[in-house]
């Protein structure tokens, strides 16, 4: 009964690194149906994220048995309890994969993204699944530093997207309105998408330490500290 009951919790592990893997590999696609107007590609994101709905609907049910049947303690718990928040993240991050998927399918013929802007949404379609990617790590190793670093990758997921704003309110925009909007939910999209990623590690830092990943950073020393500036970005 109990090596059966650690396979069970060893499963659910695995589903949070399918749905990782599986939204990571979404907004890699979205991103290029949304700069190569590709209607098919977009239509196989939103179609695909059924697939990452089923896995948390299956690993949700899956823990709520675990929780009725073996009434897990401590650190058991603790791992029934993360993983049903990080598969709540990982499914935000799949919608927001199709949100780009559908936006790129809502302009097709045409581009949303100006030529202009071509690679900085590049850039941040890339970073998100590679913030995914290293999640995704995350959960596999249980790496606390690997998960701790993630934060500080995200600042540059951050710059990105305000280099996007800083495009939008300069004199010489010249897209129109609609374009404007579009790149402001574009940016809104993917830096959503990295924070879910940031979630989904610092989860794993709790789930193996008992402490929340915000303590963590407070106590590492001052010279290994992530860079902020005065409002904290």
């Amino acid at each position: 009964m109990r090596d059966a009951y650690h396979e069970e919790l060893d499963s659910i592990g695995d589903g949070l690194v399918e749905m990782a893997r599986l939204v990571g590999s979404a907004i890699g696609r979205a991103t290029t149906a949304m700069l190569d107007a590709d209607l098919k590609l977009a239509e196989s994101v939103i179609e695909g994220d059924k697939k990452v709905d089923e896995l948390q609907h299956d690993l949700e049910a899956r823990a709520i048995a675990l929780l009725a049947r073996q009434q897990p303690v401590a650190t058991d718990l603790r791992i029934v309890v993360t993983s049903l928040r990080m598969s709540a993240d990982l499914e935000r991050s799949g919608d927001l994969a199709q949100h780009v998927a559908k936006l790129a399918r809502l302009r097709f013929p045409d581009r949303a993204v100006p030529h202009d802007l071509h690679a900085t949404i590049l850039e941040m379609g890339q970073l998100a699944q590679r913030l995914m990617a290293k999640a995704a790590e995350v959960i596999i190793t249980k790496d606390v530093d690997l998960a701790l670093q993630l934060e500080t990758d995200d600042d540059e997921m951050d710059l990105l997207h305000r280099t996007l704003f800083q495009h939008l309110i300069d004199d010489r925009w010249k897209h129109g309105i609609e374009t404007a909007v579009d790149v402001t939910l574009l940016g809104r999209y993917y830096e959503r998408f990295a924070d879910h990623a940031v979630a989904v590690a610092k989860r794993v830092v709790f789930l193996v330490t008992g402490e929340h990943a915000d303590n963590l950073q407070q106590d590492l020393p001052t010279e290994i500290q992530p860079v902020t500036g005065p409002d904290g970005a």
